[in-house]
């Protein structure tokens, strides 16, 4: 199933930087931006005003320039690199449900074999990799400071989480969002939510009773699969890859068999009931991770407006 907009039919894609690359993973920086859905995931009671698109990847920018300049600041390069990999990649968490999706892209394949070799050139990956092994070091000190504590947050199950307050992340963060503790605490919570909301409906029994169905209809079809889980772990495994060709006709025997055995709706009646609860049950979290970023907005207009108009896209959020 194809994740949309809560305001459409419960999607949710990783949050990008505008046509920004997250930063380089060499560097660990993976979580400063954010890969939730919790902006389209916005509680419709509250009076917190909606996070659209276009402000997340103004944020984002925001985020990514301050991290430049704290780590030139210490002596190291980064670059804020226009992302050219493809934007059609999309993840159907539950099962596909789109035929011409599934008729263009088969599982995605290829669009996130490009999105792979999109990242391994660039030019922040190379530039840390070039680094010897001691100035590598500082890159991971100088971004993430020397040791993961000054900082903790607890997810929505349980696990604790801790980060170093000082290092150019928590430094970008603390200048964006103010209060970088109850900023850390709201973000790891909202970005949680997501994959509970994935584990809350395919756990619930309504959603296998469905699968049922799907799954005799996808033995009519010539394709003997319990479940849509069992068709990715088997396309994971090295030796079960598809040429393009079969790859597209599962896909699209998939994506007929979900709507005509009525899992794609079940599917999208479960997540929007699921998501519901969790919003109800994380409110306060999820209000104070709208607040903070709604502050933070006029920051982030400023510091965009004032880079270098050929380093960084411009916004209109």
């Amino acid at each position: 199933m194809k994740e949309e907009p809560e305001a459409g039919r419960g999607r949710c894609r990783t949050a990008r930087s505008g046509n920004l690359r997250a930063p380089l993973a060499a560097l660990a920086l993976a979580g400063l931006l954010s890969t939730s859905c919790s902006a389209g995931q916005q509680d419709r009671h509250s009076s917190t005003p909606h996070i659209t698109p276009e402000q997340e990847s103004l944020l984002a920018t925001a985020e990514q320039l301050l991290l430049r300049e704290c780590m030139e600041n210490h002596g190291f390069e980064y670059q804020i690199v226009s992302d050219d990999t493809p934007t059609g990649v999309e993840e159907f968490r539950y099962l596909i449900d789109d035929p011409e999706w599934a008729l263009e892209h088969g599982y995605g394949t290829e669009l996130r074999r490009e999105a792979v070799r999109a990242r391994e050139n660039d030019p922040n990956q190379r530039y840390f990799e070039n680094l010897s092994p001691q100035r590598r070091a500082q890159a991971l000190v100088a971004a993430n400071g020397p040791a993961p504590v000054g900082l903790t947050a607890t997810t929505p199950d349980g696990m604790e989480l801790a980060r170093s307050d000082q290092g150019c992340r928590s430094q970008a963060d603390r200048e964006l969002y103010g209060d970088l503790a109850s900023w850390f605490q709201a973000r790891t919570t909202a970005d949680a939510l997501p994959a509970l909301r994935y584990q809350s409906v395919a756990q619930d029994p309504r959603y296998l009773e469905a699968v049922r169905p799907w799954a005799e209809c996808m033995r009519a079809a010539g394709h003997d699969y319990a479940t849509p889980a069992d068709i990715r772990s088997a396309l994971l495994a090295p030796h079960e890859a598809l040429p393009p060709e079969q790859e597209v006709g599962l896909a699209l025997a998939e994506a007929h068999c979900a709507l005509d055995s009525g899992l794609a709706r079940t599917a999208t009646e479960l997540e929007e009931e699921h998501g519901q609860e969790l919003r109800e049950r994380h409110r306060s979290a999820l209000h104070t991770h709208r607040r903070l970023q709604t502050d933070a907005l006029p920051r982030a207009r400023l510091i965009v407006d004032e880079a270098e108009p050929t380093t960084v896209p411009r916004h209109r959020g």
